[in-house]
């Protein structure tokens, strides 16, 4: 009788967690990618257009990617890009400035908020990074990092690829990695 009222309790625990984790990956949460900016440790003014042009291309491959894979709901910025101008007009980099992303979580009302970066430390070596807040504790979410060889849009597209590879495949084994 004891047995069977464990088993019992594990089925139900059982049922539950997959419920539980059924809920989390048909509902992801909110996101408001606020966008990729360049830290550059030797500025190239010949190459500033191609590489701004860059950070748009890979802050929509990013988007594009999360939403596919249903990491996050995106969240359109454009009732809220007044608040993400001012505040990103407001520092030299976002990324580096805690109340500033504190200010754009709260103004934006998402779930969570992402601010990526794209460190150029030479035209062979470059990083894509990516920070994610949690708007409701302004606790750090998740932080990644990938390492390119190489400044073309090839290997950017190639690092925010990987990137949500990778935090997709960590998601399956943790429902809660990167929230």
């Amino acid at each position: 009788m004891i047995d069977t009222i464990r088993r019992l309790r594990q089925l139900v625990a059982g049922t539950l967690l997959c419920a539980a984790s059924a809920i989390v990956l048909a509902a992801p949460p909110s996101l408001a990618m606020v966008g990729f900016e360049l830290l550059e440790d030797h500025p190239d003014g010949s190459r500033n257009a191609d590489q701004q042009a860059r950070l748009k291309m890979i802050d929509a491959e990013f988007r594009k990617l999360v939403a596919e894979r249903e990491l996050y709901r995106s969240v359109d910025l454009a009732p809220h890009q007044a608040l993400v101008d001012r505040v990103r007009n407001s520092t030299e980099f976002l990324f580096r400035c805690t109340h500033c992303k504190a200010e754009l979580a709260a103004g934006i009302g998402s779930d969570y908020v992402a601010v990526g970066w794209v460190q150029k430390v030479s035209n062979l070596i470059l990083n894509v990074n990516i920070e994610i807040i949690e708007v409701a504790t302004n606790r750090v979410a998740l932080v990644k990092s990938v390492d390119l060889r190489g400044n073309n849009d090839e290997s950017w597209l190639r690092g925010v690829r990987f990137m949500v590879r990778d935090m997709a495949e960590k998601r399956a084994l943790n429902p809660r990695y990167g929230l």
